[in-house]
């Protein structure tokens, strides 16, 4: 004779799943039934997005122009600053870029294998130890604020080369800014 999985204890169920009802074939149904719609979240209908007051750009109409530079989800126009914090005119906002990488010089570790193996051999292979490998982690930071405004990005960088490119998109992006 077999013991219940379960003590018998007042209110508690009897069986091998002490959950309700169970479907044809003994087991539990795995994931209980959606909600109704509207009955609140996952199933209730999504409120449409409403934008904040506009802001008004002097020149021209907001929105309207190509963009000209773009750093992370920071875009540039002719006339205005857009970024998921809210739109501001291009000459109300001020740029601030921070180099928040570290570049290191190393030996390559096929270098060292190389030297080891081919120092028996002859004394040339110390000349691999002679190769280095230049590598640049972390990222850049960039901040565009104004009144009342304020966004930053940070940037993954894994070259100077990278560095460099950022950092002249936002030396165009605040020429754009004196330019206006």
């Amino acid at each position: 004779m077999s013991q219940p999985p379960y003590p018998s204890e007042p209110g508690r169920p009897q069986g091998p799943f002490p959950t309700g009802p169970q479907p044809a074939g003994g087991y539990p149904a795995p994931y209980p039934a959606p909600p109704p719609p509207g009955a609140g979240y996952p199933g209730a209908p999504l409120q449409p997005w409403t934008p904040g007051p506009a802001v008004p750009v002097p020149g021209g109409a907001a929105g309207t122009g190509p963009v000209l530079v773009s750093l992370g989800d920071i875009a540039c126009t002719q006339n205005e600053v857009i970024t998921p914090a809210g739109r501001r005119p291009i000459n109300a906002v001020v740029w601030t870029f921070t180099d928040m990488s570290q570049t290191t010089t190393a030996i390559p570790a096929w270098a060292i294998v190389v030297a080891i193996l081919f120092f028996w051999f002859c004394l040339l292979g110390l000349l691999f130890l002679l190769v280095k490998e230049t590598r640049t982690v972390g990222w850049v930071q960039v901040t565009v604020q104004g009144d009342r405004f304020l966004h930053q990005v940070q940037l993954p960088v894994t070259s100077l080369a990278q560095v460099a490119d950022y950092n002249a998109r936002v030396g165009y992006a605040r020429s754009l800014s004196t330019a206006f």
